[in-house]
């Protein structure tokens, strides 16, 4: 094969598959394997305290149900000594509220990991004026005081759901993300 040619292939490859190299490479995990498909959309909430974050959705064909995540940082906002530790911390440092007002956790959250990081994953069912009630998955994570949240809409299987969303959360991309947000080392 000639040097134009293999040049071009990464072009081919993307043509051929709908994908671009850079989101091949962003979806990719520590080990290898392709993660469902996500789409980057923009972040429909007004802006509060926290800033705005990234949104992505993951169409029902790759992910088995339709998913939307919210993530963001919430820089120095987190318990310094035992970080998203119990529901009380989860709940005081999630982003429920962002999908409506009236929530209430649906049974207690688990404890997670993402990359480097521990918290804690909750689901709740959601309400508010203007919408049906719903269903969401919160996720909180930290490194020493600071916390990035994600929360996960979906009309599916809230396991699902979570165990999905933290296979996108523990993708390259995202802790790239949170690295640089966070200012972290990763350790």
């Amino acid at each position: 094969m000639t040097a134009a040619a293999l040049k071009a292939l990464p072009v081919l490859v993307a043509l051929a598959t709908g994908v671009s190299g850079d989101v091949l490479a962003s979806n990719q995990t520590a080990t290898g394997p392709l993660h469902p498909h996500w789409i980057e959309t923009k972040w429909p909430f007004p802006i509060d305290q926290w800033g705005t974050g990234r949104t992505f959705r993951c169409d029902a064909d790759a992910c088995g149900v339709t998913l939307t995540l919210y993530l963001r940082p919430k820089i120095g906002f987190c318990n310094c000594t035992r970080g998203v530790y119990d529901d009380t911390e989860l709940d005081r440092v999630g982003d429920v509220e962002l999908i409506g007002p009236q929530f209430v956790g649906i049974g207690e959250g688990k404890p997670i990991t993402v990359g480097w990081m521990k918290g804690r994953a909750r689901a709740f069912t959601v309400a508010g004026p203007y919408q049906p009630t719903s269903t969401a998955v919160a996720i909180a994570f930290n490194d020493k005081c600071d916390v990035v949240v994600a929360t996960v809409t979906t009309a599916g299987d809230l396991a699902s759901a979570r165990r999905t969303a933290l296979q996108f959360l523990n993708t390259d991309l995202v802790l790239r993300w949170a690295r640089a947000e966070l200012g972290s080392d990763g350790s």
